[in-house]
C-alpha cells in the first residue's frame, strides 16, 4: 500500500506543537506560557473575576486569554492539561472563608507554589478614570512585556534572616521564568511595548508591623515614544506623531510678518499655551534607524566599472535620533504579600512561612514524617503496577486456557460424531441384508 503524503507547505504547524528534531526526539517549544484559573468560579465576585480577566491581559500572548472555568473544575484538571498544552505556570486567584483574595503562582508539573495575599488592587478601568489621557492595549499585547524587578535582593540578607537569602533567589528565578527571555542583540526595540513591573519594598521603609514580611507592588505600562529637538507646532504637522485635532481652528496670523514667527517662537507672538512652553521632561534615547543606500542600474554599474563616471559623493547623515520615553499605566495594580512557599504543585512540604517558625527538632521531625509518607508512596505505586501486571498475565493465561479448553472440546465431538455415524452405517448394512 502507498504512503501516504503528508502537506507541509500549506499546513502551518502551531507554535506550542512538537516538532522532530535532528534524531527524529520530539520536542516542544520552550516559550514559557501561564494559566489565569479562577479557583471556585461564581463565588469570587464580579470584581475578582474582573481582575482575573485584567492579569490575563497583561500576561499576554502566551497565556489562556479565553479560559472558561466551571464550578465543578478542580486544580486536577488544570494540572493533568498542563503537560500537554506546554503550560508552565499557574496563577491561581481564591478566596478563602473569611472574604480574603489569595494568589498562587506555581510551577508545572512538580513545583514549587508561592502563597500571595492580595491586600489591594485596582482595575484596569479604575486606572484608566484616574489618568488624564489613558492609552488603550491596542497592538501592544502582541508581544509579551519587559520584566523589570526591583529590590528583589536585600543586600543584608542571609540564611538566617527573617527572609532567608535561598528565597529572594527562589522567588526571582520563578518570576524571571514567566516571560522568554530578551536578547538585546537580537530583540528589535519595536517590539517592546509594555512594561511589567515588580518592586519590593525593603523592610527599611515598611511599618513596624510590617518589617518581617515580603510585600511585592505589581505595576504594568505602556511604552510611548517621540521625536525630540522638534518644536511641538512643527511635530504636530508630522501625520505620525499627530495626537488630536485642534478644535480651535487656525489660528490667526495676520499680525505677523512671517509664518516661522508662529512654529518656531510661539511665545513671541502670544499664541502659546501652559503646556506648549513646557520643556520635556521625559527620559532621552538614542535609536539608531535603518539607513538607505543608493541601488545602481545596469548602466551605471558598467560605467562605473569602465571608469568613464565617478561614483557621486554622498555626505554621511548619521541614523540616530533622539527619542523622548514616556509611560503610561494600563493596570492592574496590585499589592501581594508572601504568605508561605511549598515544594510541590500546591501541595507538599512547606519551605518557609511568614508567621509560623519552627525549631530545628520540629523540622526534623517534619522531614521524617514527609519521608515517611513519600515512601510508603511509593511502595503503594510499586504494589499497584505489580497488581496490574499479574492480572494482565493472568488474563492472559485464562484467555488461552479457555481457547484450548474449547479445541479440545470441539475435537471430542467431533469423534463422537463420527463414532455415531459408523454404527449407524452397521445397523443399515445388516437391515439391507435381511430384507434381501
Amino acid at each position: 500500500m502507498a504512503k501516504r503524503r503528508t502537506k507541509t507547505r500549506t499546513h502551518i504547524r502551531a507554535s506550542n506543537a512538537t516538532a522532530k528534531g535532528k534524531n527524529g526526539v520530539k520536542t516542544m517549544s520552550r516559550s514559557p506560557k501561564s494559566m489565569v484559573i479562577r479557583i471556585g468560579a461564581g463565588e469570587l465576585g464580579s470584581s475578582v473575576s474582573q481582575l482575573v480577566k485584567d492579569v490575563r491581559l497583561m500576561m499576554e500572548p502566551d497565556t489562556a486569554s479565553r479560559l472558561k472555568e466551571r464550578r465543578a473544575n478542580k486544580l486536577k484538571d488544570y494540572t493533568t492539561m498542563a503537560g500537554p498544552l506546554g503550560v508552565t505556570h499557574l496563577v491561581l486567584f481564591s478566596r478563602s472563608s473569611k472574604g480574603k483574595i489569595n494568589m498562587r503562582l506555581a510551577l508545572t508539573p512538580r513545583g514549587p507554589t508561592l502563597h500571595f495575599k492580595v491586600e489591594n488592587y485596582s482595575l484596569c478601568k479604575d486606572v484608566a478614570k484616574a489618568l488624564k489621557h489613558p492609552r488603550g492595549g491596542g497592538q501592544n499585547h502582541r508581544t509579551p512585556p519587559l520584566l523589570v524587578m526591583n529590590n528583589f535582593n536585600s543586600p543584608n540578607a542571609d540564611e538566617n534572616s527573617q527572609v532567608p537569602k535561598r528565597l529572594e533567589s527562589l522567588v526571582t528565578t520563578i518570576f524571571q521564568s514567566l516571560f522568554p527571555p530578551i536578547s538585546p542583540q537580537a530583540t528589535p526595540l519595536s517590539s517592546i511595548r509594555r512594561v511589567m513591573l515588580l518592586n519590593r519594598e525593603l523592610p527599611s521603609s515598611l511599618s513596624a508591623n510590617e518589617q518581617d514580611s515580603y510585600i511585592l507592588k505589581v505595576r504594568h505600562y505602556a511604552i510611548t515614544t517621540k521625536k525630540t529637538g522638534i518644536p511641538r507646532r512643527i511635530r504636530r504637522l508630522d501625520p505620525t506623531e499627530q495626537r488630536h485635532k485642534d478644535k480651535k481652528g487656525l489660528p490667526d496670523l495676520g499680525k505677523l510678518e512671517d509664518v516661522a514667527d508662529y512654529l518656531l517662537d510661539p511665545t513671541g507672538a502670544g499664541y502659546a499655551s501652559a503646556s506648549e512652553t513646557e520643556l520635556d521632561t521625559d527620559a532621552e534615547v538614542e535609536v539608531t534607524g535603518s539607513a538607505t543606500k543608493k541601488v545602481l542600474n545596469k548602466r551605471d554599474l558598467l560605467r562605473l566599472k569602465s571608469g568613464e563616471t565617478k561614483p557621486e559623493k554622498v555626505p554621511e547623515k548619521s541614523n540616530v535620533e533622539k527619542r523622548a520615553v514616556k509611560l503610561v499605566e494600563l493596570g492592574p495594580r496590585m499589592k501581594l504579600q508572601l504568605m508561605k512557599v511549598e515544594e510541590g504543585l500546591c501541595e507538599g512540604r512547606i519551605m518557609w512561612h511568614s508567621f509560623i517558625s519552627k525549631s530545628d527538632k520540629e523540622i526534623k521531625a517534619m522531614d521524617e514524617t514527609w519521608n515517611r509518607r513519600r515512601k510508603e508512596k511509593e511502595a503503594r505505586k510499586k504494589e499497584q503496577k505489580e497488581n496490574i501486571e499479574r492480572k494482565k498475565k493472568e488474563k492472559a493465561n485464562g484467555k488461552s486456557n479457555g481457547e484450548n479448553a474449547a479445541a479440545d472440546g470441539e475435537d471430542e465431538s467431533m469423534d463422537e460424531d463420527d463414532e455415531w455415524d459408523s454404527d449407524d452405517l452397521e445397523e443399515d448394512s445388516d437391515v439391507g441384508q435381511d430384507e434381501l
